[in-house]
């Protein structure tokens, strides 16, 4: 895993297993023929495996301030290519539900395939759209963490069936009217597609059926005039079918 401002520190062994290892440590230092024959002898078990992921993921974190140019806000945090740098960068950053707000600015984290600039005129996305999902404030604390560790885990995991080509990144911000947790894909006209990896969505996150999601085109938001976009596709509610 590269990292913008230095690596994650790496966790500590457990308590018992240093005390264990320093229980058996003598000052005599092994010679270098001894040194050989240990690291030959060392069994597939001993050995840390790694396991790799699909594609490069890129962690992307925005303090959007209103007095400051957007793209200047914008921050490359991390990149990562192995479950193991996934799980590493994961635990050592802020959650989702911890991010903060204020007059002046709010926060977002990106999660995206590196080469794709989490901003909809990347070449990627100026075509694309995204499947949105609105987390009521009164259940940050119940919601926004679980949805936005699935979604994590769904993307990486390439577990979009045979769409994963069509998959740009995802989205978190938390604002004081209400979160929100977006998936957003490469081409908005691709209605099929589309439609599956927000029944995909769904079904991870584990949103109710009460619930229903929506798919936005970036076009649509970069013009809007109003607070709403109209979406192209919903997946509606059981009550609204």
């Amino acid at each position: 895993m590269t990292m913008a401002d230095g690596d994650t520190n790496k966790k500590p062994d457990s308590p018992d297993a240093v005390s264990e290892a320093t229980s058996t440590t003598t000052n005599t230092e092994p010679t270098t023929t001894e040194k050989s024959e240990l690291e030959d002898s060392a069994t597939p078990s001993q050995i840390t495996l790694r396991h790799p992921l699909q594609c490069h993921w890129a962690l992307w974190y925005l303090k959007a301030d209103r007095s400051k140019d957007w793209e200047d806000c914008l921050k490359q945090v991390a990149v990562f290519d192995t479950v193991e740098d996934f799980w590493s960068l994961y635990n050592h950053i802020q959650a989702a539900s911890g991010l903060t707000w204020g007059s002046d600015y709010y926060l977002f984290y990106y999660l995206f395939k590196e080469g794709i600039k989490p901003m909809w005129e990347d070449e990627n996305n100026v075509k694309g759209g995204r499947w949105l999902v609105v987390v009521d404030k009164q259940k940050r604390a119940q919601l926004l963490d679980h949805y936005w560790l699935e979604l994590l885990m769904a993307i990486i995991g390439e577990q979009f069936e045979d769409n994963g080509e069509y998959i740009c990144g995802a989205v978190v911000n938390v604002r004081q009217k209400g979160d929100k947790v977006s998936l957003w894909t490469r081409d908005s006209l691709k209605d099929d597609v589309n439609l599956r990896i927000g029944q995909i969505l769904k079904a991870k996150l584990e949103i109710p059926d009460t619930e229903p999601i929506r798919y936005e085109v970036h076009k649509d938001s970069s013009v809007r005039t109003g607070s709403m976009v109209k979406p192209r596709i919903v997946i509606p509610s059981k009550d609204n079918r």
